[in-house]
């Protein structure tokens, strides 16, 4: 059996009785004690540095950070460079999340790569989808992007949106859940 995080960058659903489930819980923990450090800190530098931490890579001078932020494992996050992430924003990452450069993500943002199975008897599974956030976005307050959506270059997702399937490229969505509501000239 490959490791219970390979399998979920892999897109594999997590069955409730997974041997390895654990390790999720200890990892999640693990994050937990450099995020407190993390939305304590008024340190830009800092808060890069301990945000590069917590996802295992290197986040760029140009990006910004505003705390407190909430993420429950972090190392399948990528952001890229001048991106800016307002207050109270939640990233679960265990199905991936990709920032690409010069997006802007407004206060309250939910990114939500996991959810679980509709059906009762599957429920305690954990199901995982990538999201994918092209270059220029902007994600207006209190927005949600559920598992598995991707979203095009230089689109907007109106304030509180719940994005549900994958958004073109040169749109502005709105709505519960989002629909293309006008196209974006460039």
């Amino acid at each position: 059996m490959k490791d219970i995080f390979e399998r979920l960058r892999k897109g594999e659903t997590i069955p409730a009785d997974d041997p390895e489930g654990y390790k999720m819980r200890e990892a999640s923990y693990a994050t937990k004690k450099l995020l407190v450090r993390l939305n304590d800190s008024s340190d830009p530098a800092e808060v890069r540095k301990l945000l590069g931490q917590i996802t295992g890579t290197t986040i760029d001078d140009s990006t910004a950070l505003f705390t407190p932020i909430y993420i429950n494992y972090g190392k399948h996050t990528r952001i890229g460079k001048n991106v800016f992430i307002n207050f109270g924003c939640t990233l679960l990452d265990l199905g991936g999340i990709t920032i690409e450069d010069d997006v802007l993500i407004g206060p309250n943002v939910s990114l939500l790569s996991e959810g679980h199975p509709v059906s009762p008897d599957e429920r305690h599974s954990l199901e995982v989808g990538h999201i994918y956030i092209k270059h220029n976005v902007w994600i207006g307050a209190g927005a949600t992007v559920l598992s598995g959506v991707t979203i095009g270059e230089n689109s907007v997702i109106a304030t509180g949106a719940v994005v549900t399937k994958d958004v073109p490229d040169n749109v502005i969505v709105a709505g519960i859940p989002a629909k293309v509501i006008r196209e974006i000239s460039t």
